[in-house]
């Protein structure tokens, strides 16, 4: 890892004020939770058509919901990992101002950031399809029906086929339209709309990922590693 870019990034994390972080699935990986688009992502292996979308969310409910079963029971013994927690500390210290994150595990929450816009929504709430009344997580496990109008009960996330919150989404645009650095982390850019955001940004921008290669020509900053071992190094620049 090239010591002169984690000197430049906590440079400008320095003078920035005002800096957005846009995170994807590389900091849930390093905290062991599985990928979806990686060579060795869940996608090459099942097609989200059949599991994660409306579709199937409306014609196969039970594959559905057993779906997000295994996917939150694989959150279970698994943690925010020092990244996080060097995230929330810059939240903390004032250098950072939110953080738009397209992971639903809420490992930012929990690692301590307060101001996060969950641009896929979250796994760990739960909802009725049919009449939107919240329930508990617990119902959605034991696969129970809504206890107000014996529904279908699913998770906040955004599945294929649906738009993305549009509070998160305009807070999140808001946001780093008028950033003076936008850090973007563990995300390999692919999916629309929120690959767009970076090019919104009109100030710095520094780009965090062990796969830097297809995305990289819109930074200014490349750095070519895992969001921990970055993020943790550079924090070590910033005391």
């Amino acid at each position: 890892m090239d010591s002169s870019k984690l000197s430049l990034l906590a440079s400008w994390m320095k003078q920035s004020k005002y800096t957005v972080v846009l995170t994807g699935a590389g900091m849930s990986t390093e905290s062991g939770i599985p990928d979806f688009r990686s060579p060795g992502g869940w996608w090459r292996n099942i097609d989200p058509a059949t599991v994660a979308s409306r579709y199937a969310l409306e014609n196969r409910y039970e594959l559905f919901r057993d779906f997000y079963i295994m996917r939150i029971n694989t959150l279970e013994g698994c943690k925010p990992h020092e990244g996080h927690k060097v995230l929330a500390e810059w939240e903390k210290r004032g250098l950072v101002h939110c953080i738009a994150t397209q992971n639903v595990d809420r490992f930012h929450q929990e690692a301590g950031s307060r101001n996060v816009y969950e641009l896929h929504g979250n796994i760990r709430t739960v909802r009725c399809e049919d009449c939107s009344n919240a329930a508990e997580l617990k119902e959605f496990l034991e696969k129970k029906p809504c206890a107000k109008c014996k529904g279908k009960l699913r998770p906040n996330v955004v599945l294929f086929g649906e738009s993305l919150p549009y509070e998160a989404l305009d807070n999140a645009t808001h946001s780093i339209s008028k950033a003076d650095l936008a850090v973007v982390v563990g995300t390999s850019l692919q999916v629309y709309p929120v690959n767009q955001l970076p090019e919104l940004c009109k100030g710095k921008k520094a780009y965090i990922n062990l796969d830097t290669g297809r995305s990289s020509s819109q930074f200014d900053l490349v750095i070519e590693g895992s969001a921990r071992d970055v993020l943790t190094k550079a924090e070590m620049l910033l005391d």
